[in-house]
């Protein structure tokens, strides 16, 4: 591990607020690509540090899993915000920010004197970014603003959970916290446009994501089925509603997908498993004649796929077909691809005397790569060197945790 950015945002400040899942991963995004991420937490620290999952082995236990898994590459300052010496600070740090980003409630940075227009009134080229469940009121008032929020709120009313399920009775929760890390994403995507827009004109901006927002455009499959069929969308189990071959598949040990509908793929599929009499029948010509007798086509190629392991099929349709198993976790670490594209990384994790495992970089830029360049951080691991370089003296540094204002 290195503290060294060879990232494409290299030289940007980010000011971290935020907690639990959403903001953290929206920032640790930032950090992966280089930004100086400055997560400030209130002195008891971040609600997640105390959620665990902790390792057998660790001593210390001072964060899990969860904090481990969203908050490396970042620096920790703690901070009370609740008193104006602590606020005053803040200012301080934000006064040399690029981006500030929080997913407090509506109006809980307004309380504290540090809303967007007080912020931006210091510094001109700053982009806030805010993610609230229902968006907040500068950019179009929810009737559900102050409403707090959630993964399952969001997934509930962004429209996944309703055409997610195994029959049209039964929506169900999409197993990761979508209903996070989609808004997490949709900001960091809206907070890297606004730097470059302030980089070109001087000019900061409000970046407000919304939750629900952000699951709605993740299934935008439901909005245009809507406009152009009038129909509305349901749960259709593991295959597509418009689409055959194309789900999942039991196999003897688990079970596979398939995505072979296409007329290029389809007749490749046919012929590996044995059913080449199926490509003269009329019934399956076309991509719609295949999705109008979609009930054939499933139980054929589930009775040969249901005879095979995993690796069996991967054998047999990996390469020549749009084919992949489903994998529990142990597989997707022994599996070579994961493995060759740093997608399982570990590092250091206090209180353990081995490194832990934690998902890698999804975004790989070959000529500014972004690194996983250091654990998450300790609580206020960093708070004397981030102040030191906005200023202060260590006598001053010394007089704020003396009153408890910093840790």
């Amino acid at each position: 591990m290195t503290t060294t950015s060879t990232g494409a945002l290299d030289g940007v400040r980010i000011v971290d607020l935020t907690q639990m899942l959403a903001g953290p991963y929206c920032t640790q995004m930032l950090a992966d690509q280089g930004a100086e991420v400055i997560k400030v937490e209130p002195i008891e620290g971040d609600q997640t540090r105390i959620v665990g999952p902790y390792r057998a082995d660790d001593t210390l236990r001072a964060y899990g899993g969860y904090f481990a898994s969203v908050n490396r590459n970042k620096l920790s300052v703690a901070i009370d915000l609740k008193t104006p010496e602590g606020r005053a600070l803040l200012l301080r740090l934000t006064d040399s920010a690029d981006a500030v980003v929080e997913n407090f409630r509506t109006g809980v940075m307004d309380r504290l004197g540090l809303s967007y227009e007080t912020l931006r009134a210091r510094n001109p080229k700053l982009v806030y970014a805010a993610i609230r469940g229902f968006g907040d009121p500068r950019t179009g008032r929810s009737p559900y603003v102050a409403w707090p929020a959630f993964d399952v709120v969001a997934q509930a009313m962004g429209g996944v959970m309703g055409i997610t399920g195994p029959d049209k009775d039964t929506p169900m929760k999409v197993g990761p916290g979508i209903g996070d890390l989609m808004p997490a994403v949709m900001s960091a995507f809206g907070i890297v446009s606004a730097i470059l827009h302030a980089s070109r004109t001087g000019q900061g901006q409000f970046v407000d994501v919304a939750m629900v927002d952000s699951v709605l455009s993740l299934c935008e499959r439901i909005v245009h089925q809507h406009a152009f069929l009038d129909a509305v969308a349901v749960p259709e189990g593991n295959h597509h509603p418009f689409l055959c071959p194309f789900g999942m598949f039991p196999a003897k040990d688990g079970a596979v997908t398939i995505a072979a509908h296409s007329d290029v793929h389809w007749p490749i599929l046919c012929r590996l498993i044995g059913l080449e009499h199926m490509l003269d029948d009329a019934r399956f010509a076309s991509v719609q004649d295949r999705r109008a007798h979609q009930a054939i086509i499933l139980e054929v190629v589930s009775a040969f796929t249901r005879r095979h392991t995993k690796q069996e099929l991967l054998g047999v349709l990996g390469g020549k077909v749009p084919f992949g198993p489903v994998y529990h976790v142990g597989e997707i670490i022994a599996d070579p691809h994961f493995q060759v594209r740093d997608m399982v990384v570990e590092v250091e994790h206090p209180g353990c005397a081995a490194p832990v495992r934690i998902a890698g970089i999804p975004v790989k830029m070959s000529e500014t790569p972004g690194s996983v360049r250091f654990r998450a951080p300790m609580l206020g691991e960093h708070t004397d060197r981030v102040l030191a370089a906005a200023g202060l003296s260590a006598d001053e540094i010394a007089q704020h945790r003396d009153s408890k204002i910093i840790m």
